[in-house]
């Protein structure tokens, strides 16, 4: 585990060098339907790599969530056949 952190701390680190390198670039247009933004290319890394934190932290979550009821339902079952 320590290990990982350790890799996802290099990235992190790895993508803020390169987001505040790339500071001095000129504006970027995001458009999505009807909306339109012009934000710097700095928050345009730092937000799409947030939002993919989130995204995978969301689905991570339901599926623990998910494995702990299961496991639970399992060791009830274990421990009531066991009687």
């Amino acid at each position: 585990m320590k290990v990982f952190l350790w890799i996802a701390f290099l990235i992190l680190v790895a993508i803020v060098i390169f987001a505040v390198q790339n500071s001095s670039a000129p504006p970027v247009i995001i458009k999505f339907l009807i909306w339109r933004f012009e934000t710097s290319l700095v928050y345009t890394i730092l937000g799409s790599v947030v939002l993919g934190i989130l995204l995978t932290l969301l689905f991570w979550i339901q599926r623990a969530i998910g494995t702990s009821i299961r496991k639970k339902e399992l060791n009830k079952e274990i421990h009531s056949s066991s009687s």
